[in-house]
């Protein structure tokens, strides 16, 4: 049987036409394409977006610079930043299906604490490791680095999950993964104190978070993992929506809830732990976009909503990246700070409405 909530969620749903849908989902491509043209047009150097869209499509610019400004720099970023937002977006959607918690995600869990311990590890023991953290990295450093953080990644998940079977409160398991957090960040401040300084300097300035660092040869690795794990999640979309039923619901349903529940667990991790690898720790994103995607498509159906979180994910991100270069002129602000602003309105939001209805499916 139907739990009420889930109803409430299901008559939230049918408020929406299908005409109505269509046109909020053609808005955010369009959304997303304008987004993604801004990014490669602003910066230090303004380009106009004629002259972007001319430098895309192989035509030669009004200035030379600007094509080597566009295709050197400011496409790897967009591309970068495209990828990491839609990942972050469906690792945050898995994650509160899984752990029917709304404020759950990537950062919120201590996900990428774990996938930053696992980055850590390569980083600041390798002794073949450069000091620059990614600029001279080859494609299997790439592959080290991936690994390493999904693992990362997956161990901690993999501990919410048992704990999230042991306890019922959603603040008690909040607080159990805030301190999972806190623990990975102990260890990796042990492992700094007996770090080169070069070492150290690289991981902090890793630890700030950039969608800058990644170069055409590492989004040789990073495309293909994000499509496959984004493309896996798409395919978990029913299972998604057997979990939000229940457990007892699900199997009746035929489903294999362990195997759900690992598959889930393995797309999660390699989504949240291959961003953290290239572009750092990422807060708020994972949080936020899924309950922005539930409040304007007004569902819970993972059909929609995951392309949709997919879609404001990457435009989220991309808006947050030209906020990181448009505050000081010729400088660059922490993207962290800037998804902080981003994410912290939102997450709030969610806090406060619980307070008067429960609307997220336990």
């Amino acid at each position: 049987m139907l739990s009420e909530k889930y109803k409430f969620k299901n008559s939230l749903f049918n408020q929406k036409s299908p005409v109505i849908k269509s046109i909020i989902f053609s808005s955010l491509l369009i959304g997303l394409l304008f987004a993604f043209l801004l990014d490669l047009a602003l910066g230090s150097v303004s380009i106009p977006i004629h002259e972007v869209i001319n430098i895309l499509l192989g035509q030669e610019p009004e200035k030379a610079t600007w094509a080597n400004i566009i295709l050197k720099f400011r496409l790897p970023k967009a591309l970068t930043a495209t990828l990491a937002g839609a990942a972050l977006g469906v690792s945050g959607l898995q994650m509160q299906t899984l752990f029917k918690n709304p404020l759950a995600g990537p950062f919120v869990l201590g996900i990428s604490s774990g996938a930053s311990l696992g980055v850590a590890l390569v980083v600041l023991t390798a002794s073949a490791m450069t000091p620059t953290l990614l600029a001279d990295l080859g494609i299997i450093s790439d592959f080290g680095l991936v690994i390493a953080a999904s693992l990362g990644a997956a161990l901690v998940l993999g501990m919410m999950l048992v704990v999230s079977r042991r306890v019922q409160e959603t603040m008690t398991l909040l607080i159990l993964g805030l301190l999972f957090g806190y623990a990975t960040s102990a260890i990796v401040s042990i492992l700094l104190q007996f770090s080169s300084k070069e070492r150290i300097q690289s991981y902090i300035m890793w630890t700030f978070g950039s969608f800058s660092g990644v170069t055409w040869k590492q989004l040789i690795v990073l495309i293909p993992v994000i499509v496959l794990s984004l493309l896996t999640a798409v395919l978990q979309s029913k299972s998604l929506n057997a979990l939000l039923l229940g457990e007892s619901y699900a199997r009746s349903l035929g489903l294999t809830v362990q195997k759900t529940r690992f598959s889930i667990i393995t797309s999660a991790s390699i989504l949240a732990g291959v961003i953290t690898a290239f572009c750092g720790p990422i807060a708020f994103l994972g949080v936020a976009i899924p309950h922005l995607c539930r409040s304007l498509f007004m569902t819970s159906d993972h059909r929609m909503l995951i392309p949709s979180v997919i879609i404001m994910g990457a435009i989220l991100a991309l808006i947050a990246d030209l906020f990181s270069q448009l505050w000081v002129s010729q400088m660059v602000l922490p993207l962290n700070a800037i998804t902080a602003l981003i994410g912290t309105p939102v997450v709030t939001w969610v806090i406060l409405r619980r307070n008067s209805q429960k609307s997220f499916p336990s």
